[in-house]
């Protein structure tokens, strides 16, 4: 089963620690993910059922999307990226 991690944000927040779930995509993998901790919704995709703006998901190390393909020995890592800082002074 593919494994999903989150980002430690994520972790800080909410129970995102890392599960083992069934799914054949990135897209079904987190619907697992969310039918167990529906709270992380919210936070990784959109009203629309997209990623929202500054998330990334990432499959051994490589960039996805939510139809990308993923197998039984694959890790899924969610990243939901900060912005802000300091502007141009």
């Amino acid at each position: 089963m593919p494994k999903i991690e989150f980002t430690g944000h994520l972790r800080r927040y909410l129970d995102a620690s890392a599960l083992e779930v069934e799914g054949a995509t990135v897209g079904a993998a987190l619907e697992a993910v969310f039918a167990a901790r529906p709270m992380l919704r919210g936070y990784v995709l959109d009203e629309q059922g997209a990623l929202r703006r500054h998330v990334s998901v990432y499959v051994n190390g490589d960039r996805a999307d939510l139809s990308g393909a993923v197998g039984p020995q694959d890790e899924i890592y969610v990243l939901q990226a900060l912005t802000g800082g300091l502007g141009d002074a």
